[in-house]
């Protein structure tokens, strides 16, 4: 298990489907999936918050469900 603080201090991404207005902002950190197969997901507007882990699998569903989703 990962603790927090070192969660924390990983490289996040925020995600490209986030919206420009400072409005749905979420993060990534492909270092950490690239090396374990989960990828830490979180807020951005809440750093300290909680952290989502998800497999790689998951994730690429997440993507997938982002770009078929219209915002407008």
């Amino acid at each position: 298990m990962t603790s927090l603080p070192a969660l924390r201090d990983m490289d996040w991404v925020k995600s490209s489907y986030s919206a420009p207005n400072g409005g749905e902002c979420v993060e990534w950190a492909p270092e950490r999936a690239s090396a374990t197969g989960i990828v830490p997901v979180r807020d951005s507007k809440c750093t300290d918050g909680s952290v989502l882990m998800v497999s790689a699998h998951a994730f690429a569903g997440l993507v997938t469900l982002a770009r078929n989703t219209d915002v407008s």
